[in-house]
């Protein structure tokens, strides 16, 4: 099939995988006339690194599992290398879990705080029926 074929198939552009091929990542066939050509090959190859980049994979961590693909294995993460790229990412997604925890529980801190400020200025307008309502003034800090 051609470039433009392989594209609508997979869901992408034509330059999308002209960059790929740029990369080394989508190796073109030429016909006897110049045209790129593909195979079924290259569709589930297009897969692979489009659901890598759906799990949030950069481009250049996709190229173990192509390459892995590519060499003859049935899947794109049946190499070590592949394997050892999906750990990394793991690592880098435990990490990042934890970072957002940790901004949660700030996050949760502070509106504990705020509400408390409010129940107690609640509470104070209370007391004091005729006095002036609570108000919150927003003011410029330039």
């Amino acid at each position: 099939m051609r470039i433009g074929e392989l594209a609508r198939r997979v869901g992408t552009t034509t330059r999308t995988l002209r960059y790929y091929e740029s990369r080394g990542l989508l190796p073109a066939r030429r016909d006897g006339n110049g045209y790129r050509t593909y195979g079924e090959d290259d569709v589930r190859l297009l897969e692979q690194i489009r659901t890598l980049q759906d799990f949030g994979f950069e481009l250049e961590e996709t190229r173990p599992f192509v390459e892995c693909l590519r060499s003859g294995h049935p899947a794109g993460d049946s190499c070590p290398a592949s394997v050892a790229v999906y750990r990394r990412k793991l690592g880098e997604l435990d990490a990042l879990i934890g970072e957002l925890t940790s901004v949660r529980a700030q996050v949760g801190a502070e509106l504990a705080r705020a509400e408390e400020a409010m129940a107690g200025l609640a509470a104070d307008a209370g007391a004091a029926p005729d006095g002036p309502e609570p108000r919150c003034e927003l003011r410029g800090t330039g």
